[in-house]
């Protein structure tokens, strides 16, 4: 998901280009004339914004006496329509929701803040990032508005017992926002990713600022995959991954990117406030139950370490158990692959 390399876009008004791309986003033909009306702006304006949204990595149409529109339509994020399906309770626990064009990580611009009050959040959602990244550094493939790109940032007070398994808990969060829109067959993977018939259907990348008996600031970046296209499919498959997208597991009419983007901020901030009193405790049952590797022979790497065996699920830590030859191994960490060798 953190997307692949793309031409910056140049410095100009953001709210324009946005409401030009809203205009756009329907699918429909618009011509240059009813464009620079609707925006209040000349057709060379218009002309040069529309070049700009190329570099979004957009496919634009051109069509002599129709105008112009994109290959696909767009479902376009909207902060309005983001609160507006937000319980109230949840959203006054918001100090700030934005929703951004484009943006270099969205985890980045939260890690950047340092004075989040405790019991409050925020949250940065991007159409598409220039350095979004993975677990490891890796780059997420998520070409503009083909995903849901999202990072929530939260303070505790106190670290948390089994902090470093935050990611499960995020993980069975993430289970419980799409099941709440009807999702199926989804499944997790330890440690980090979310999974639809054993495709990658998201990821999730916790990334934590504390100090040594202080408070913990952690910026939890999830990337899903809303509606992915055959071409992008084939470009994640080159990479080795099979993907998946919402299409797979939501009936299409519910693949409404603000509707699952409120689910998801609802269900993370929940989850935050669960294992802040919980730990991973709570999470457990509900994680092993959507275990996609259990039972499964494996390969855990860790360094220069590589380990075989039976995945036999997670202890109440969140370590992954491993049956091997010379008995049960425990991981708090390592890359997981049923892939064979090679």
């Amino acid at each position: 998901m953190a997307s692949r390399a793309v031409k910056r876009a140049s410095a100009a008004p953001i709210s324009l280009r946005q409401r030009l791309i809203g205009l756009l986003a329907d699918g429909k033909f618009h011509s240059g004339e009813r464009l620079a009306r609707s925006l209040g702006v000349s057709r060379t304006a218009v002309w040069k914004h529309l070049q700009a949204v190329g570099e979004f990595g957009l496919e634009l149409h051109k069509v002599p006496n129709r105008g112009y529109r994109l290959a696909q339509p767009i479902d376009l994020l909207s902060k309005e329509a983001i609160l507006r399906r937000i319980p109230a309770p949840t959203r006054r626990k918001l100090r700030s929701l934005k929703v951004l064009l484009q943006t270099d990580s969205t985890n980045a611009r939260l890690l950047a803040l340092s004075d989040l009050p405790a019991g409050k959040a925020d949250v940065c959602i991007a159409e598409h990032q220039t350095a979004g990244r993975g677990r490891r550094g890796r780059v997420w493939l998520a070409p503009f508005g083909s995903g849901i790109c999202l990072s929530l940032s939260w303070l505790f007070p106190e670290p948390p017992r089994q902090l470093s398994a935050l990611s499960l808990a995020v993980g069975v969060a993430l289970l419980r926002a799409l099941e709440s829109r009807g999702a199926e067959k989804v499944q997790l993977k330890w440690p980090n990713d979310v999974l639809a018939d054993g495709r990658k259907l998201g990821g999730i990348l916790c990334e934590l600022r504390a100090e040594s008996a202080g408070p913990a600031y952690v910026a939890i970046g999830v990337g899903l995959n809303a509606r992915l296209t055959a071409a992008t499919r084939r470009e994640i498959a080159a990479s080795g991954v099979e993907a998946a997208d919402l299409n797979d597991v939501l009936d299409a009419k519910k693949v409404a990117r603000n509707a699952i983007a409120a689910a998801i901020i609802a269900a993370l901030i929940a989850a935050l406030e669960e294992f802040q009193q919980t730990g991973l405790q709570t999470f457990v049952n509900d994680w092993r139950h959507a275990d996609a590797l259990h039972g499964a022979a494996v390969r855990v790497v860790v360094g220069e370490d590589i380990h075989r065996g039976l995945a036999r699920g997670i202890d109440v830590d969140g370590a992954l158990m491993l049956e091997t030859p010379a008995g049960l191994l425990r991981f708090i960490s390592g890359e997981v692959s049923v892939r064979p060798d090679g």
